[in-house]
C-alpha cells in the first residue's frame, strides 16, 4: 500500500534495539497526532502534518523540503499525506525542524533513513538533537526521540536553497536553545507571498529562570526573540503547532485553495503580546 513500506520495515528492524530506549512522553495530548487531510497553503507550500503538529512540504524541481515530522508514529501519516497531494516522500532532499523537541522530531530519524535527505538544524539545537532530547534544559532526562545527527549546522540568517526555493533561517531561541523560524517567498502565477513559519516562544519550563543553570542565557534569549519577532514583515504566517495560528478556524478539510486565509497580522501580534506577558511574569518570579 505504501511505496516505502518495505524500506520502513527494514529501517525499523535495524533500529529496534535502540528504539526500546526511547521514552516518548505519555502525557502528549491525543489531538496532537490525530490525522488531518493535507492541503495546499500557497504556491509550492503544503501542509502535511497531523491535527496539531504542523509539518510543511516545499516542492521544487530538484526535490522537496520537509519541515518537522511530528511524533514517532507519524511516519505513515506523513507519507500518506504527501502521496495524497501527488508527491513522494522519497523525493525529500532536505529535512528541517523549528525546534528539537520530540513532538517535532519524533519521526525524523526514520524519515532521514528512508529518504537519504540531509538534516539541517540551527547549531544551538544540534547537541540536543544528537542525544534525542536527553540534554534539553526543560524536557530532558530521558531520550524522547531517536537521535539524529546533523548534516549541516545553520546560523541566524543562513539561507537554505533547493530548486529555486530559498528559505532564510531566523534564530529564535528560548523555547529551545536553537529554536528557529523560517521566512521565504512562494509564487502562485503572477502573485508572490512572503511566508513566515514561526516558532512561537512559548515557555516550557516550570522552573524559575534563575534556577536553570544549564541555560544561563534564557532570559536574554527570550527577550531577543520576542523583540525580533515583533519586527518581522510577512504576507502569510504559520507555526509549529496548528493551534497557534488557528488553522482549524482558517481552514476546514475540503476548503478551496485560499492563501489569504493565513494573513492574520492581528492574530500574530496578539499571540506575541500574550507570550511577552507570560515572559514578564516568569522573570518576576522569585
Amino acid at each position: 500500500m505504501k511505496t516505502l513500506l518495505l524500506a520502513f520495515i527494514l529501517a525499523f528492524a535495524g533500529t529496534l534495539s535502540f528504539a526500546q530506549h526511547v521514552t516518548e512522553p505519555a502525557n502528549t495530548p491525543k489531538e496532537w497526532s490525530k490525522p488531518y487531510p493535507p492541503f495546499r497553503i500557497a504556491g509550492n507550500l503544503y501542509y502535511v502534518g497531523t491535527y496539531d503538529l504542523a509539518c510543511y512540504l516545499l516542492v521544487t524541481p530538484k526535490g522537496n523540503i520537509l519541515i518537522n515530522t511530528g511524533l514517532a508514529a507519524s511516519v505513515e501519516e506523513i507519507e500518506s499525506n504527501i502521496e495524497a497531494l501527488g508527491f513522494n516522500l522519497a523525493d525529500t532532499r532536505i529535512l528541517l525542524t523549528t525546534q528539537a523537541h520530540y513532538d517535532h522530531m519524533g519521526a525524523m530519524a526514520v524519515i532521514k533513513r528512508l529518504t537519504g535527505a540531509k538534516m539541517m538544524v540551527d547549531k544551538k539545537d544540534a547537541g540536543v538533537m544528537a542525544d534525542g532530547g536527553k540534554s534539553d534544559y526543560a524536557l530532558g532526562g530521558d531520550t524522547s526521540y531517536e537521535p539524529v545527527k546533523a548534516d549541516k549546522l545553520l546560523q541566524d540568517r543562513d539561507v537554505i536553497s533547493l530548486g529555486g526555493t530559498r528559505l532564510t533561517l531566523l534564530h529564535h531561541p528560548g523555547h529551545t536553545k536553537g529554536s528557529c523560524s523560517f521566512i521565504f517567498e512562494v509564487k502562485d502565477g503572477a502573485k508572490t507571498y512572503k511566508v513566515l513559519i514561526a516558532n512561537m516562544p512559548t515557555i516550557v519550563t516550570n522552573e524559575k529562570f534563575n534556577e536553570i543553570t544549564t541555560y544561563p542565557e534564557i532570559v536574554k534569549d527570550y527577550a531577543y526573540t520576542l523583540a525580533a519577532m515583533k519586527k518581522l514583515s510577512f504576507d502569510l504566517w504559520l507555526s509549529s503547532h496548528a493551534s497557534q495560528f488557528l488553522l482549524h478556524e482558517k481552514h476546514k478539510p475540503g476548503d478551496r485553495y485560499n492563501p489569504s486565509a493565513f494573513t492574520d497580522q492581528k492574530g500574530y501580534n496578539a499571540i506575541l503580546a500574550s507570550l511577552e506577558e507570560q515572559y514578564r511574569k516568569k522573570i518576576a518570579e522569585k
